[in-house]
């Protein structure tokens, strides 16, 4: 090696880039990026590169290099499944007809809260391994399975355990505001004090959330239960998503964006005073095709309304049991570009720099720049439109973390 060169632990050369850095692809054709101590210490064109070198480098022969995938709103830690519930859906009964019966949430709330930690990490590791299998490098896990205390800190418990079974960044979400536990469905708003008094201080000590999110819905909680959730959780310091305009619009995008929310998410029936409030606010609009698609929706997100005003636009799985059963950000790209509209960039962006800005992670990851986490995800494509084309393939060559 040359005393002259900049040492790294690692080189990928002779690669396509597209760096998703700025407001496009930020594509880069004889490209390289080299690595140190699990950073981008470089990330562009081979004829702009100083003298690097390393005791490991990697040809690429052409391959395209993205960002490690992120999917920025799974619910990913559960037990049970909702496949009797498809069928019922199938034979014409609602989403929402579902969960006023006893189905819906509350039925994996049950047997969520008949796992132990260690069985609940265990049943999620083969969902994290399918979007890891796919060039995953950071995922987003919510609660709300639990809905008391000690089930809601299994849950996160068991998520952050996800990190450590696995090469992958994992961001924790309390969601305690997910749905009434049966044990307060006739006093809504006591389990609301529960939530602000009780669960949020106790979590938030813990450390073990990373954001806070609430179901503002009809069948979930108003505009004015939310606001007291995000209120306590300002209070301890945690920013703020929320589940929005899914099924109606009650205003609760406007109320995200009020309070500085990193993601406003679903938004089928957002209006233009919520579009117009997040844009101002730089709430992401986190869209979800793969419920939309499972629950077989027909009210479009607008689409055209959020490309107007600005708003940035991030795509996610929304894994779950009952609403979208989905593992796959490869998938979920091809369903927001069919069903969405959503272009090859903003589909592309979507899992990698919209998501980590939805998560509040922008400055740490999502793009190729230096100064970043080497999350890399290697691609056996001629172009990043395969990626969004393709359904049921996965061209993944490599997958990087950290580095390594």
């Amino acid at each position: 090696m040359s005393t002259e060169s900049i040492i790294c632990d690692r080189i990928w050369r002779n690669a396509r880039l597209a760096t998703m850095a700025g407001t496009d692809l930020g594509l880069i054709e004889d490209g390289m990026v080299a690595a140190r101590d699990g950073r981008i210490l470089y990330a562009g064109a081979k004829a702009g590169a100083p003298a690097l070198d390393a005791p490991d480098i990697i040809d690429c022969a052409g391959r395209w290099i993205t960002p490690g995938l992120i999917d920025c709103h799974t619910h990913l830690v559960h037990a049970g499944n909702r496949a009797h519930e498809f069928e019922l859906r199938l034979a014409g009964a609602s989403y929402e007809e579902i969960a006023r019966a006893g189905g819906g949430i509350i039925s994996t709330v049950k047997a969520t809260r008949a796992a132990s930690e260690a069985e609940l990490t265990a049943s999620a590791l083969p969902r994290l391994d399918a979007l890891i299998g796919e060039g995953a490098t950071t995922i987003e896990v919510k609660s709300g399975y639990g809905l008391n205390l000690a089930n809601e800190i299994k849950m996160l418990r068991a998520a952050r355990a996800l990190e450590r079974a696995r090469p992958v960044s994992v961001r924790t979400t309390f969601l305690g505001a997910h749905a009434l536990p049966s044990e307060y469905a006739d006093n809504p708003d006591g389990y609301v004090e529960l939530v602000c008094n009780t669960m949020l201080p106790a979590i938030a000590k813990a450390g073990l959330a990373d954001a806070v999110d609430a179901f503002c819905e009809t069948i979930g909680f108003s505009t004015a239960q939310v606001d007291r959730i995000f209120t306590a959780a300002k209070a301890h310091g945690l920013p703020v998503k929320l589940h929005a305009e899914q099924l109606s619009n009650s205003n609760s995008a406007a109320l995200a964006a009020h309070y500085g929310a990193l993601s406003a998410d679903h938004l089928e029936y957002l209006d233009e005073p919520g579009v117009t409030a997040m844009a101002k606010a730089g709430t992401v609009a986190v869209l979800l095709p793969g419920a939309f698609y499972f629950v077989r929706e027909t009210q479009l997100p607008p689409i055209a309304g959020l490309r107007r005003a600005g708003v940035p636009i991030a795509i996610a799985t929304d894994c779950n049991p009952g609403s979208s059963p989905l593992t796959s950000l490869l998938l979920t790209m091809n369903m927001g570009a069919t069903l969405f509209r959503l272009t090859v960039d903003e589909c592309l962006a979507g899992v990698t720099r919209e998501a980590a800005r939805a998560l509040g992670l922008l400055g740490e990851t999502g793009t190729l720049e230096a100064g970043k986490a080497c999350d890399l995800a290697i691609w056996d494509i001629e172009r990043p439109a395969e990626l969004v084309y393709r359904i049921g393939a996965n061209p993944l060559h490599a997958r990087v973390w950290r580095g390594q």
